[in-house]
């Protein structure tokens, strides 16, 4: 009996060590992605940040990233896969090795640069406060005691909660109500749930000149500037170093002034 027990720990033991080897192979292979020729990098964005990646009426992803990942693709003679992802995992996300890049109206800002490493920045907006045309609300002042609602886990929320003015002290609760996407914070501010978005002005003013600008007002100060790179794995220095130099190619042959063309609109 006393063998047979033996003989079974060091089966479990055995066990362990292989699983644990495997994590780590895993893990490993994981954390040294380069991105060769013929390779496929998986791109986590959420799929409702307009314009940057959307889905159309047909249900395809468009947007302004999702062209100039497919056009790095192709120059790196590489292959691209969209993963939708819950956008408040995002670092999760990439850090196990689910998707490669997160590549979706991504803010460069301070607590980020600590989980991830970015691309040279290619694309500068602002953090704007969007209200109804007919509210009473117009200057940063008439907030006070207001709902403000926002994107959970966006640039927008951690830009607001640590302005240097203390803004967020003066809302209802003392707080930002945060929603899963974009699009729920619009329905929110037009279901009169909230009282005002702070939100991104690229989605902000795509969003609205779709929907009828009429209704809707910008209150006239941004609440911050910032600008828009492509996260990757602090391990994947040699992806981001190819993505870096074909960034500087379109952008010097022209091409990523022509996407942007093609998205942003004034």
């Amino acid at each position: 009996m006393k063998k047979i027990n033996l003989i079974t720990l060091i089966a479990a033991f055995s066990f362990v060590l292989l699983a644990c080897g495997k994590e780590e192979t895993s893990a490993e292979d994981k954390a040294s992605f380069t991105g060769e020729p013929g390779e496929t990098f998986v791109v986590g964005l959420d799929d409702t940040f307009v314009p940057m990646g959307f889905r159309d009426n047909e249900g395809n992803l468009v947007g302004l990233d999702i062209d100039l990942a497919t056009e790095a693709a192709d120059r790196l003679g590489m292959e691209v896969a969209f993963q939708p992802i819950d956008w408040a995992m995002k670092e999760t996300e990439l850090n196990s090795g689910n998707i490669d890049v997160i590549w979706n109206g991504y803010s460069v800002t301070k607590e980020r640069k600590e989980k991830v490493d970015f691309t040279t920045p290619y694309l500068s907006g602002g953090q704007i406060f969007v209200v109804m045309a007919d509210s009473p609300i117009n200057n940063w002042e008439d907030l006070e005691g207001k709902v403000v609602a926002s994107q959970q886990s966006s640039s927008t929320v951690d830009l607001l909660k640590n302005h240097e003015s203390g803004i967020v002290e003066i809302f209802e609760g003392q707080d930002v109500i945060q929603y899963p996407s974009y699009n729920d914070v619009f329905n929110d501010l037009e279901s009169g749930r909230s009282d005002a978005a702070a939100v991104s002005e690229l989605y902000a003013r795509y969003y609205m000149k779709q929907k009828g600008i009429e209704k809707y007002r910008v209150l006239e100060e941004r609440f911050a500037e910032e600008n828009t790179a492509v996260g990757v794995r602090k391990s994947d220095t040699v992806f981001l170093e190819k993505l870096d130099d074909v960034l500087a190619d379109m952008e010097k042959d022209g091409t990523l002034a022509e996407i942007k063309d093609k998205w942003i609109a004034e």
